[in-house]
């Protein structure tokens, strides 16, 4: 059964795919820092949604929807982008690392340390890809 993207569900079933991936534990061995993905409106969506996930040296401790961005503004990380880009990430379509360079994704939070774990960026990104996904139409 597919699930939603953006939900709570969705990031929590995530949260599960990595913490089953050996690929993504190793990648992100060295990781230590706090998520939070900005999914600007679109489709069927009325308004931004928020989505955090706490990863931890090749863990997930956690995930959850948040309902405004200021209930985790101590976050190591924001990641925004427009639905439409967070599909093309998730379906493997856009390099994650590609598209933050590029501007397609903006980041809040500390570009080399993003840049020094291009591995685990692309793990988490192919663990999303392996979750049977539906999108607001």
């Amino acid at each position: 059964m597919a699930l939603e993207f953006p939900s709570d569900a969705w990031v929590k079933a995530l949260c599960e795919e990595l913490n089953r991936s050996n690929s993504y534990r190793a990648a992100a061995k060295k990781w230590e820092g706090d998520i939070i993905f900005v999914i600007e409106k679109g489709g069927t969506m009325d308004g931004d949604r928020f989505l955090y996930m706490d990863l931890w040296h090749g863990e997930c401790r956690g995930a959850f929807e948040l309902g405004t961005l200021a209930e985790k503004k101590d976050a190591a990380f924001t990641l925004g982008a427009p639905l439409a880009t967070w599909q093309e990430l998730i379906g493997g379509r856009l390099d994650p690392i590609k598209a933050i360079i590029g501007r397609k994704v903006a980041l809040t939070g500390p570009m080399t340390k993003i840049l020094k774990a291009p591995k685990a960026a692309l793990e988490l990104v192919k663990s999303a890809g392996q979750l049977e996904t539906r999108y607001p139409v």
